[in-house]
Formats: structure tokens, C-alpha cells, sequence
């Protein structure tokens, strides 16, 4: 993350300390002299030999090293750019990511093998760097498109935060929180604004709500957006929607599918679902009703007869495209849209 380099509490060409440039920059001092270890990204001159003082010039290059790894650009490759522009020479042997017998930087989320994007989402995300989140987030929908950029940007990084947060006690919790603040955020600006449906005999809208008790919404704010993307008209309704509401709504609006969301089994109702599914509106001898579909692991296990379950965000798009344009389909199985 990139800040000013003169801050009032620093004057200019005062050396800073460990941890204040840590604190200006939004790393730890560990990943500071993690990266002086690997990677030779260290203070020009050392207060009697050992302490660490940092001058402008290492702050600047400091700075040009976040700025990179936020775009996800490897560690040592970032460390080798910052010192070309700082005029520094590459250490000796410095060729590789990861030096053979080193373990990995404290901070370091499990991300295995993903797109470029989730390392710089995911460091940006541990440094709390709220602009950087932001605007890959913003790229990754622009380039991408909300489908591909929430399956294999935004998934897989939120289920490394969580997986870091369950390794790491109360760890990490605000590095989940913030992210899935920023998700939400991008999701929503990526979403078109909803489609009007002035004439009453058009198919209606798609449905989407989380089961009463759930509050994960996330996902089925990517379909709304997906859909969205696609100008299919949808109605939102967000976390935990009362059974009576979400019966109401149905019925006032005529929805061509009601996607249920459920994260957790405690939450999911067989019950609600087929309530849902059997609702009849319209004239006597041309009674019509919506396409259910379940969403999230709620619903694993024995699926409810005439309930659609898409394992993925595309599997699900396409059953809701079929349902809003009138054309029947194959009962579906899997875990979450």
C-alpha cells in the first residue's frame, strides 16, 4: 500500500524504525525483515551494525514492493523491480520465489495453485489495504466478467482467509471481515441496474434469498450480478428473509424461479423449499409456478423431488436463463450455484 512518505510524525530524512515503516505501509515488521532476509529488500545503513534505520530511498522501494505484490506479482520478482528502480544491485544466487529450506512469511494464506490475481487480492487483504482490495477486485469483474471473476478470483481467496482463520484461533477474522466487505462492494457496482418490467404478461423476475436464519449472502449476490450481466430481471432480498415475507413476495410477484440460499443444514428447510415451489398464481385453468432452485451446502444430502441444486455459479445461471425464457429443464444435482 502506497502512502505518503513525510508523514507529521516523521520528518523528512529522518530514518524510520522497523516498526513505523511497518505501520506506514500496513505490514508487519516480520514481513519486513522477511523480505531483507530473502529478498535483500533492506535498509540502506544499520544503526550500530544491527538496527535497522530506513531512509527515503528504502521507503520508496518499500513501497514500489507492496504496490507490486498487491497485483500480484511474485515476491522476488516484485523485490528484483523495486531495486531496479531504487538503483539497487540484485543479490547474489537471487533467482527464486521461495529459497529451498525457508518456511513461508508469517501472513501467507494457503492459496495453492490459482490465478495470478488471488496472491495480490490475498496480500493486499492480510495488509488490511483497503484501496488495493478494491481496485483488483474492480479489475478482475472489468476483465473478467462477474462469472469468471467470482469463481476464480474471489472464491478462492475468501476460502483461504477462512481456511487461515480456522488454523489461527481468532486470528485473521478481520482480514475476512474487510474482505468480504470489498467483495460485496464490487459485486454490487459490477451488478446493472434492474431491469423494468412494465408489461404485467412477461415472464417475472428471478427470486433470490437466503432462508430464514442464514446471513451468507455473498454467493447468491454473484448471481444476482451474473444475471444482471445477462439483463435478466431478478428481485434481491438479502439474508435471512422470514418464511412469511419471502411466501408474500412470491405470490405478489409471480417470479419465474426463487433461488433459496443455505449455507448450514440448521437452515435449510425441505419444508419452506416445496411451500415455495407450490405456490399457484394466476387465472383458474392457466395456474402457473416458479422453478425452485437451491443454493449452498444446506442442501446437501436427499434432494427434494422437482428442486433444482446446480453445483456452480454457471450450472445455475443457465437453469434461471432456461426458466426466465419459458423452457423447461432437467432436474439438476450438486451442492451450491
Amino acid at each position: 500500500m502506497s502512502r505518503s512518505t513525510t508523514p507529521e510524525d516523521h520528518p523528512p530524512g529522518v530514518p524510520l524504525t522497523t516498526g513505523a515503516l511497518a505501520r506506514r505501509l500496513g505490514v508487519s515488521p516480520t514481513t519486513l525483515r522477511s523480505w531483507d532476509r530473502r529478498y535483500g529488500i533492506g535498509p540502506a545503513v544499520r544503526a550500530d551494525g544491527r538496527h535497522r534505520r530506513w531512509t527515503p530511498q528504502d521507503v520508496a522501494m518499500l513501497e514500489a514492493m507492496c504496490r507490486l505484490t498487491s497485483a500480484g506479482v511474485p515476491p522476488a520478482e516484485a523485490a528484483r523491480a523495486a531495486k531496479e528502480t531504487a538503483g539497487v544491485p540484485p543479490m547474489a544466487g537471487e533467482t527464486s520465489d521461495e529459497p529451498q529450506g525457508r518456511s513461508r512469511a508469517s501472513g501467507t494464506l494457503p492459496l495453492g495453485d490459482v490465478r495470478q490475481e488471488c496472491r495480490g487480492l490475498a496480500r493486499a487483504a492480510v495488509r488490511l489495504d483497503s484501496p488495493a482490495v478494491e481496485e483488483q477486485l474492480a479489475a478482475a469483474v472489468r476483465q473478467y466478467g462477474i462469472t469468471v471473476a467470482w469463481q476464480e478470483v474471489m472464491v478462492p481467496t475468501l476460502h483461504a482467509v477462512g481456511r487461515k482463520w480456522a488454523s489461527s484461533g481468532d486470528r485473521y477474522v478481520e482480514v475476512e471481515h474487510l474482505l468480504s466487505w470489498h467483495v460485496s462492494t464490487a459485486l454490487r457496482r459490477g451488478t446493472p441496474p434492474p431491469v423494468a418490467q412494465s408489461d404485467a404478461s412477461v415472464t417475472g423476475p428471478v427470486v433470490l434469498a437466503c432462508v430464514p436464519g442464514e446471513q451468507h449472502t455473498l454467493p447468491i449476490e454473484a448471481l444476482n450480478a451474473a444475471l444482471g450481466e445477462l439483463r435478466l430481471p431478478t428481485r434481491m432480498f438479502g439474508a435471512a428473509v422470514p418464511a412469511e415475507a419471502l411466501a408474500a413476495a412470491v405470490q405478489r410477484l409471480g417470479p419465474s424461479a426463487v433461488v433459496l440460499w443455505a449455507q448450514a443444514r440448521s437452515t435449510a428447510s425441505l419444508a419452506l423449499a416445496r411451500h415455495v415451489a407450490g405456490t399457484q398464481w394466476g387465472v383458474k385453468g392457466a395456474r402457473r409456478r416458479p422453478l425452485v432452485v437451491l443454493g449452498g451446502p444446506g442442501w446437501s444430502g436427499p434432494q427434494a423431488r422437482g428442486l433444482h441444486r446446480p453445483p456452480t455459479l454457471r450450472d445455475a445461471i443457465d437453469v434461471l436463463s432456461d426458466a426466465h425464457a419459458g423452457r423447461p429443464g432437467d432436474e439438476a444435482s450438486g451442492e451450491r450455484p
